[in-house]
């Protein structure tokens, strides 16, 4: 990389969505920029991990594994720099993961130093304790790469794009975009403190816009808004950036839109349409090269694309199924309390927009997002200035002590090592969890006791120290084979001018949230002498470094609904954040450094792991990888209709398992269109929400399939199409790559 460099104080951040923050000095950079302005630059690369075979991370539903891709997965990072070259800095990378990976980090800093993003579909196995990959069967190193790289890649575009640029700072409500999970939690927080606010979610987005200087055209855009990434289901097999990833492929679509003038199809011979498609065949398989497949995108990642990214803030209890969570048996609200039915946890469902259509939901609150996110990209008109700033330090929090500033008779108190209860593991109505259990569990059975106790029986210090949760898992107390859960974790802020962000290794509550932005905002304000006022703005990014599960607040974890019971670190967890995020805030008034602490551990030495293969795929005899195993089937009337969501046009090819090759900045799928005078051009790829890319193993379970199915948009040209597909395969498990591809019948679109 170029002259870039990675100062001690870095920042790595993550949302549902992961993000990433450093802070980097940049060498043998000389860029005079006028007053009121920054260096900016944005990046955005693949990072789709293997799409067949892996668990997703999110829901830890060991049988959902991948099995094709609805669209990819990126990081997209911006990075800021003070109008003096040789300032301090920082990089902010979103990327479409579930949660952060301390050992990312670690691993990314490594690379970068030599060389100079909650959704619940994305592939697992890169966390490095061992809770959170039991359901992937250990770590799995080609999703850990995917990532790397990418974080990587996006970093170095960003860089090397690096010009003099205006920010631009607006914020706004999304309508319906979420609602808690948890509402009978939230009660429990003081009257008066509910009374504050309008509702018991946050609804308020806040929105960065990237200008050039020079050009005056728009870089990119990042904005935070809560709402997790649990559109697509617990039994969804197909990586997608949910929601969030949705917003931000919307919304990159239309700034080129919306910049690009497109020539509009003239009407159509419809007899000459349906002639020519009728006559136009399979093409059959054929050997391709490694990077064919990038040649046939439809957004060409050169550096000049630009770059919009939804990031994830205080999501703990906001859920994006918005119509409620209702009884599968009776079509009854589930029990307020305890989100079950009659006791059982597992068919109390909640429902979203587009209910029962989980790509319709994920579509609507990613709409939602995306149409919010262009009404304030548009009428941004506050320019941020002022100081680039950080604040960063790694925390023992398993024994942490905490002033409490209230009239508790105790006024000093503890975190406690990480345990998980009862409410855990009854998961939450965006994805039920074991049966037997409900959340605000307060008991556990003498069965599940018995089974814990054999993993480990927690001592008495940690049962005194996590109470009223009633331990399930003694997560902290477990080291075999490695550890099972984080104990040093970072926290940081950054500040661009007068934006603070507040980056956090795990899941605020909403009102855990607002008392952190209250918290250092207050603090600030009070140490800053005047250089902090009433407008200084706070968002979290959240899910953030590591991941570190909940934090419910102390009158939330009374109750042991499934946030307080995934709270690791007990009752006080968020006393102690708001205790050390205080001294950052003190620090970052008054010009102060601060330690950054102890360093985490790297487990990559001894990580397990159990994923094999795939070792080596052929196609039956007498066909060829990318031959049609089932061509087109086109509608009676002979043709499909724009925008008909019901009838498809779909083909099966002869394939071989994806993981052999990522096809990084390629594409599994293709829809190509026939342009007179061009040939057939790229239209859509595996990159749109509206291409789906599936595959499975046939009927015998010996050979391999590729199913590509287009849900034909509304505002689709009208023309001849055809869908292909690109594949890689070996024929055993040393031999060399051989790349493929094929194209189905060509079928016609009309209105």
């Amino acid at each position: 990389m170029r002259g870039l460099k990675i100062h001690y104080h870095y920042h790595y951040s993550s949302v549902l969505s992961l993000v990433i923050i450093w802070c980097v000095n940049i060498n043998n950079l000389m860029i005079r920029v006028s007053n009121g302005e920054y260096l900016i630059g944005v990046g955005s690369y693949d990072m789709t991990g293997p799409a067949a075979g892996v668990n997703m991370m999110g829901y830890a539903n060991i049988y959902q594994t991948t099995a094709g891709v609805h669209f990819r997965l990126r990081a997209r990072t911006f990075i800021v720099a003070d109008e003096d070259s040789q300032g301090p800095r920082f990089a902010f990378v979103n990327l479409d993961s579930g949660m952060a990976s301390q050992l990312v980090t670690i691993k990314l800093l490594e690379r970068i130093k030599s060389s100079g993003i909650h959704t619940h579909s994305g592939p697992g196995g890169y966390l490095q304790y061992l809770v959170y990959s039991v359901t992937s069967l250990g770590f799995v190193q080609q999703s850990f790469d995917a990532i790397v790289n990418a974080i990587e890649q996006s970093l170095i575009q960003a860089h090397e794009n690096l010009k003099p640029g205006s920010i631009f700072i607006n914020q706004g409500d999304v309508e319906k975009g979420g609602i808690n999970r948890s509402p009978s939690a939230y009660l429990l927080n003081p009257e008066e403190e509910r009374g504050r606010y309008k509702s018991n979610v946050d609804s308020l987005m806040t929105l960065l816009k990237f200008v050039d200087s020079a050009s005056g055209k728009s870089l990119g855009s990042f904005n935070w808004f809560p709402t997790h990434g649990t559109s697509m289901t617990k039994n969804n097999r197909l990586i997608s950036g949910d929601n969030k990833g949705a917003a931000a492929r919307f919304f990159e679509d239309w700034f080129a839109d919306s910049t690009t003038n497109k020539s509009l199809s003239t009407t159509p011979n419809i007899g000459k349409i349906v002639e020519k498609a009728h006559r136009i065949k399979a093409t059959g398989g054929r050997l391709c090269g490694e990077t064919t497949s990038k040649g046939f995108k439809v957004r060409k990642n050169d550096g000049s694309l630009f770059v919009g990214a939804f990031c994830q803030s205080n999501v703990g209890d906001v859920t994006p199924n918005v119509l409620g969570a209702f009884c599968t048996d009776t079509g009854k609200p589930c029990d307020f309390n305890h989100s079950s039915c009659n006791g059982d946890n597992q068919i109390c469902l909640g429902r979203g927009p587009g209910y029962p259509d989980e790509i319709l939901s994920t579509k609507i609150i990613g709409e939602r997002q995306f149409q919010k996110a262009v009404d304030l990209f548009t009428s941004a008109t506050e320019q941020v200035s002022g100081k680039i700033d950080y604040r960063h330090v790694y925390l023992n929090f398993t024994n942490i002590e905490v002033e409490l500033d209230n009239s508790n008779n105790n006024n000093v108190v503890h975190t406690c090592p990480a345990a998980l209860g009862p409410g855990f593991a009854a998961g939450t109505t965006d994805g039920p969890g074991f049966a037997g259990f409900q959340q605000g569990d307060k008991e556990i059975s003498e069965k599940w006791r018995k089974e814990r106790d054999i993993l480990k029986k927690p001592s008495q210090y940690q049962v005194d120290c996590q109470h009223p949760k009633p331990i399930l898992l003694d997560t902290g107390e477990m080291f075999d084979p490695y550890a099972w859960a984080p104990a040093i974790i970072p926290i940081q802020m950054l500040r661009l001018g007068n934006l603070i962000i507040l980056a956090v290794p795990g899941e605020f509550t909403t009102m855990a949230g607002r008392r952190l932005r209250e918290a250092v905002k207050e603090t600030l304000i009070s140490y800053g002498r005047g250089e902090f006022e009433d407008d200084t703005r706070v968002v979290i990014a959240g899910l953030s470094n590591t991941y570190s599960q909940y934090i419910a607040t102390f009158e939330e974890y009374t109750q042991q609904r499934y946030e307080a019971s995934s709270t690791l670190y007990g009752p006080h967890t968020l006393s102690a954040y708001l205790q050390e995020f205080k001294k950052l805030a003190k620090a970052m008034a008054t010009g102060e450094t601060i330690s950054k602490g102890p360093s985490p551990p790297d487990l990559s030495t001894i990580q397990r792991r159990a994923q094999i293969g795939p070792f080596g795929d052929s196609p039956p005899s007498g066909v060829k990888f990318g031959d049609m195993k089932e061509d087109i089937k086109v509608p009676k009337r002979g043709f499909f209709k724009r925008g008909d969501h019901e009838n498809r046009p779909y083909a099966t090819f002869w394939s071989a398992n994806p993981s052999y090759d990522l096809l990084t900045e390629g594409t599994f799928a293709v829809v190509e269109t026939l342009i007179q005078g061009q040939g057939w051009i790229p239209a859509y790829d595996d990159d749109d929400f509206s291409l789906f890319f599936k595959y499975k193993l046939d009927e015998s379970g010996l050979y391999s399939l590729a199913n590509i199915e287009w849900d034909i948009p509304d505002d689709v040209m009208l023309g001849v199409y055809r869908l292909r597909h690109f594949g890689s395969s070996r024929k055993e498990k040393d031999s060399p790559i051989v790349y493929f591809t094929g194209a189905s019948s060509a079928f016609a679109v009309l209105s």
